[in-house]
């Protein structure tokens, strides 16, 4: 028996890093999932996958900026499984970011940010919320940062954005707890992932500040994820929590 059996998960940017490892673990303790992604290729990938290790699961093509994507995504989602007992906010702007000083980030790059990683944050939570609120029940994860804790030069934008994650699961769990609705972050440190490769050599990272001695893989953020999704968070709502090795502890 898994934690998630006959659970239905939503997983957004589910195509590939840590979306991929979301959507597989989950799988793993039973969930049926689907993979929100706008990446045509990856995402049905990952739902065959899920699917030849005898788990169910789908894929829907979502771009999480718009308002019609995610409520087709959630409108599509009960169609295929009748319910939605999970949303994991992990779709964002991160592959391929720009790294330079903060008044050299051009108003789109900043404007680009806010709207995968706060507004469609906000869109997805939204979209899920009827079906959540009919069943009297669910979960909803949203993937914050590290960065938010640090003080990460270049990074204004994204470090706003995932600013703006915190935010956001603070005001969702005051508003949707009524509902039996939990609402928490889970903040990644750094964390060797193809995105993270796009904007420097992971290999190369100085782990010298990071206690545990290495960076992050993506199945060091599963359990938690899986955890804030099972009913053994069912009174835990509002929290981030902060998956680093340590780092923030010195």
């Amino acid at each position: 028996m898994g934690r998630l059996d006959n659970r239905v998960a939503i997983v957004t940017g589910g195509g590939r890093g840590l979306g991929k490892a979301f959507c597989l673990g989950l799988a793993k303790e039973g969930a049926k999932i689907v993979v929100a992604d706008i990446l045509e290729k990856e995402a049905p990938a990952v739902a065959d996958e899920i699917r030849a290790a005898g788990g169910q699961a789908m894929a829907i093509k979502t771009d999480v900026t718009s308002e019609e994507a995610t409520i087709r995504m959630a409108e599509e989602t009960v169609r295929k499984f009748g319910r939605i007992d999970v949303l994991v906010n992990n779709a964002g702007y991160y592959y391929g970011i720009s790294r330079k000083p903060f008044n050299e980030i051009t108003s789109e790059e900043w404007d680009k940010a806010m709207l995968i990683n706060a507004k469609g944050n906000w869109l997805c939570a939204r979209a899920v919320f009827p079906q959540m609120k009919k069943q009297e029940k669910g979960k909803i994860v949203n993937i914050s940062s590290e960065v938010f804790f640090s003080p990460t030069k270049g990074m204004i934008h994204y470090v706003a954005s995932k600013a703006a994650v915190i935010g956001i699961t603070r005001v969702l769990a005051g508003e949707l707890g009524q509902y039996n609705i939990c609402v928490n972050a889970v903040a990644p440190g750094y964390t060797d992932t193809p995105a993270s490769w796009t904007i420097g050599n992971v290999a190369k990272f100085d782990v010298s500040s990071i206690p545990m001695g290495r960076v992050g893989v993506p199945g060091d953020i599963v359990g938690a994820v899986i955890f804030f999704a099972s009913d053994e968070s069912d009174f835990i709502s509002g929290q981030t929590l902060l998956i680093d090795g340590a780092r923030r502890v010195n």
